[in-house]
């Protein structure tokens, strides 16, 4: 079994891994020769299921295994995350599976030039022991003159899983959306539901009545390009509509029946009720989602990109998060699976 790649961005690596550590502090992350894929399955709260093409993170890769050169591992969010963070400003980086004292790790080894005027030293660190290892120091060919090269080496303690493990694991089932429309910037929609939730709380806490359950945000979209975020309480109810937004054309390759089954889609049947002024009542899908939990959703808008957002009435909201490539091409895809709770 190994694994071993440089990484060419480790911006998006570092944003994707602290996204996700925000949802669950474990992930599955699957490793084969055309793709990476990362999964969050919590007990509750929001699943993702995130299929990465090599390029998008990685530069040179190499994946064997006697599984078909599939690895599986667990790996831990947090300790990833941190390590990556300590990469940010490095010349170079690389990641491979390795062993210590039989335990399977993930090994992140980095290297910085800095300039130096006296000379270079070479630490060796582990995610786990506060970057305090021994450092050797030797002197450069100039006794100190021109620049500095770091190697420090990041350990982050995995679980192999076998195959046998993950073989019932799969992406949750639903039916065809009712409305898929084009979400406006995550980050301004994390910001106004996290204001809508925190209002909440508060009237909860100043003795409003509200409960905990009452506290749940509405979201709800209708295929004219209309999005409505709201949230009611026993003391308030608030609400912001965006409009002109765009709801995607489906391709009639990808939708079963072909030209028949798209003329019979739900989402068809859904053009032909409400207005794009928003204002009507009918046309609408609508969700009901934790806020706090719709908070952590968001904040996978770091990492930029399109956003799909497929409403299936009363029952789920999917998102589909689309990441540009180098060609801007959009390869991979982060795909966010979140339950609406019952009114």
């Amino acid at each position: 079994m190994r694994f071993k790649a440089s990484i060419q961005n480790i911006n998006t690596f570092t944003k994707l891994t602290a996204s996700l550590n925000s949802l669950g502090p474990l992930a599955w992350v699957k490793l084969s020769d055309d793709q990476v894929c990362f999964t969050i399955i919590p007990e509750q709260g929001t699943q993702v299921w995130a299929v990465l093409s090599i390029d998008t993170i990685f530069e040179t890769y190499t994946v064997q295994s006697a599984a078909g050169n599939v690895i599986n591992l667990e790996v831990p969010l947090t300790s990833l995350t941190r390590a990556l963070k300590s990469a940010l400003n490095a010349t170079s980086a690389q990641i491979r599976l390795t062993k210590k004292d039989n335990i399977p790790l993930l090994a992140l080894t980095i290297v910085t030039t800095s300039a130096s005027n006296s000379y270079a030293a070479f630490p060796t660190a582990s995610a786990n022991n506060n970057n305090e290892d021994g450092v050797d120091a030797p002197f450069d060919s100039a006794f100190g003159g021109g620049s500095r090269e770091t190697i420090v080496t990041q350990e982050v303690p995995v679980r192999v899983l076998g195959p046998d493990t993950v073989a019932g694991l799969h992406e949750p089932q639903c039916r065809e959306p009712d409305v898929h429309i084009i979400l406006p910037p995550l980050l301004q929609l994390k910001s106004i539901s996290d204001r809508f939730t925190k209002l909440a709380l508060a009237g909860a806490k100043s003795g409003s009545g509200t409960t905990a359950a009452r506290t749940r945000l509405e979201l709800a979209a209708n295929m004219h390009g209309c999005l409505r975020m709201s949230i009611k309480t026993d003391a308030m109810s608030i609400s912001s509509v965006w409009t002109d937004l765009n709801n995607p054309e489906l391709d009639p390759n990808q939708v079963a029946g072909g030209e028949i089954g798209l003329a019979e889609h739900p989402s068809t049947r859904m053009k032909q009720l409400g207005t794009a002024d928003g204002r009507s009542d009918e046309g609408w899908a609508s969700v009901r989602i934790d806020g706090r939990d719709w908070g952590k959703v968001m904040s996978v808008g770091r990492l930029g990109g399109r956003v799909i957002a497929c409403f299936c009435h009363d029952h789920a909201l999917i998102l589909y998060v689309y990441l540009p490539n180098e060609n801007g091409e959009d390869e991979s895809v982060l795909t966010y699976y979140v339950s609406s709770y019952s009114a």
